[in-house]
């Protein structure tokens, strides 16, 4: 016999729900005291109701419990980096991401005793080479569970220069995609130069565009009936609005891809950002990092690759590694992350979040897309001076000590000396070169700051 629990309840409208909280405001404006105003153009309410939907969204494709825990190798010798794979495996990566700086490697050394029936395993070259392509397919037999990461408008943001050239690149582009069926977008250079969320989501659209458009006319038709579609996204620490963020990805790539009459369907894979990631106090970055990654699941990521707590100054070491791992493990098999499939459903202020997202980005998309295009607006300069714009707007307010980095612009530790521990070069280098365009640069809030307390130190000693 059923008995619910709050039928005796009358609803309360969210009109009421409004009226209550003025009076508790006891003449304080409702407007100022609780919107809260965002970089996104969003305004944040207390609360969200039911009857501010005219239609309950719909349930999402994607499956929390079904993310998968990826490491990332940089590959410069193969049998290391193979017992480096076969090791982290046995203690609970479920992907590998392989980098590869050379064409000239031997992959059947690479993947000597690795189960590629369990384990994805994604490729990143950083070069373009159908040859080694080629390689890939002799030694894995086409198997779904290879991923190859090539993204030449990447190369382009990057750097400034595509590989070659533009004619060239998607000669050999179109080349490799006929024989993948599958294209990535790496969107993580528009978070990590500070682009806002409507920014990412708009310029992952138009990135992917570029490629659908002319994709259109040089796949094959089966191939484009099979197209698997990567996005590689960069996850920052607004908690529910990089939520509402993976979500409003897929809604609009389910948008854009029904205009191609390809698969609606895309593959995300999810990482934390670098930009609020800091030199000083560096322990936090473990906590940032662990809310970054449960935002990715949340979110709906296939794979999250979780960044050590040290990356930015100390080269690749198995602890810090060792830890990122673990973060990730403990999210999944003891924080019962694996346990709800979509827990962000029907969230009212996610949902309204997604739709809010989904839809400035769509109408910036469609900017873009007016005045040219993508590229043309790269070539132009138009893409890097709004991300500066933003970056700058995200600077001030760290500086200001509005967007608050604990241990770094509020609650430093003076004892705290990093002057010897750098490994790694954590600032952005200036290496002038000719580039076709300006690239896109990523900076961490905190640099400026950090070059000073470095400056402070050696003037001490």
């Amino acid at each position: 016999m059923s008995n619910p629990l709050f039928d005796e309840f009358d609803d309360v409208s969210s009109k009421g729900w409004k009226q209550k909280i003025q009076v508790d405001l006891k003449g304080a404006d409702y407007n100022e005291a609780l919107i809260w105003k965002t970089n996104e153009g969003i305004d944040v309410k207390p609360f969200y109701h039911p009857d501010e939907f005219d239609v309950l969204p719909n349930i999402s494709d994607s499956k929390a419990t079904k993310f998968n825990i990826c490491q990332t190798i940089f590959v410069s010798d193969e049998k290391k980096s193979n017992r480096k794979a076969l090791d982290v495996i046995s203690r609970g990566a479920e992907a590998l991401k392989f980098i590869i700086p050379y064409e000239d490697i031997s992959l059947e050394l690479l993947l000597q005793n690795i189960n590629t029936e369990i384990a994805i395993i994604y490729f990143e070259p950083q070069f373009l080479s159908e040859k080694f392509v080629d390689q890939i397919h002799t030694i894995l037999n086409n198997k779904p569970q290879a991923i190859i990461h090539l993204d030449i408008i990447g190369q382009l943001l990057k750097t400034g220069n595509w590989y070659q050239s533009l004619s060239k690149d998607h000669e050999l582009f179109n080349t490799i995609v006929n024989k993948t069926a599958s294209i990535s977008i790496d969107t993580t250079i528009y978070q990590n130069a500070g682009a806002s969320i409507v920014q990412q989501l708009a310029y992952a659209m138009a990135h992917a565009n570029e490629y659908l458009n002319q994709l259109d006319y040089n796949i094959d038709t089966t191939v484009k009936n099979s197209l698997n579609v990567l996005f590689k996204v960069a996850i920052g620490t607004n908690y529910f609005f990089e939520i509402a963020k993976l979500r409003a990805l897929r809604n609009l790539w389910k948008t854009l891809a029904t205009e191609y009459n390809i698969t609606t369907k895309c593959h995300v894979i999810a990482q934390p950002t670098k930009r609020n990631k800091t030199l000083y106090d560096y322990n936090t970055n473990m906590l940032r990092t662990t809310t970054e990654c449960m935002s990715a699941i949340l979110g709906g990521a296939n794979t999250i690759i979780n960044m050590p707590y040290d990356a930015i100054y100390h080269k690749d070491n198995e602890f810090g590694e060792r830890i990122s791992r673990n973060q990730l493990l403990i999210l999944k098999h003891e924080s019962y992350f694996n346990a709800v499939d979509n827990p962000a459903d029907g969230a009212y202020y996610i949902e309204t979040l997604t739709q809010q997202l989904s839809e400035k980005a769509l109408v910036l998309f469609k900017d873009i897309e007016a005045n040219g295009g993508f590229l043309n607006q790269l070539k132009e300069g138009t893409i890097q001076r709004k991300i500066k714009e933003s970056a700058t707007k995200e600077q001030e307010q760290f500086n200001a000590n509005e967007l608050v980095l604990l241990g770094t612009n509020k609650h430093p530790n003076p004892q705290d000396k990093m002057q010897h521990e750098l490994e790694l070069y954590p600032f952005v280098k200036t290496n002038p070169v000719k580039t076709l365009i300006e690239p896109i640069i990523a900076k961490r809030l905190s640099e400026n700051l950090e070059l000073k307390r470095l400056e402070q130190e050696k003037n001490n000693n």
